[in-house]
């Protein structure tokens, strides 16, 4: 059965070169292994993929979610924001906004974009 097997999140990317800055000098990745077409990256227990392609960014939904605990949240925003990284705001039922940091019952979390408009989440509260 496919529940038996880890998945990795793939993204695309139009300049592998400037993704792989993004991800491992603002972001903190460490690439796991370098192939012919991307660079893997290790994330807590699992892995994500970067890739180039002529489709990067035209997902406009939340392409890759990283849990963090509660009480690291403020200090990873804190980190995100002294990088330059924007957050983004959307209209949703029953979220709160501060700052561009969303609140729903316990939980917090931002949203922001790579450079090729991947939209990334970093969250407390994630089941993982």
């Amino acid at each position: 059965m496919l529940a038996d097997y880890t998945p990795v999140p793939t993204l695309a990317v139009t300049d592998l070169t400037r993704a792989r800055t993004f991800y491992e000098e603002v972001l903190g990745f460490t690439p796991k292994a370098d192939v012919a077409d991307g660079v893997y990256y290790n994330a807590g227990t699992g892995s994500f993929f970067l890739y180039p392609s002529a489709f990067a960014g035209t997902n406009k939904a939340t392409a890759m979610s990283i849990g963090v605990p509660a009480e690291a949240f403020d200090a990873e925003v804190g980190t995100l924001r002294s990088s330059g990284v924007g957050f983004q705001t959307f209209d949703a039922e029953g979220v709160t906004w501060d700052d561009g940091v969303a609140s729903f019952g316990d939980y917090r979390a931002v949203w922001f974009e790579d450079p090729d408009g991947n939209i990334l989440n970093l969250e407390t509260g994630m089941v993982t």
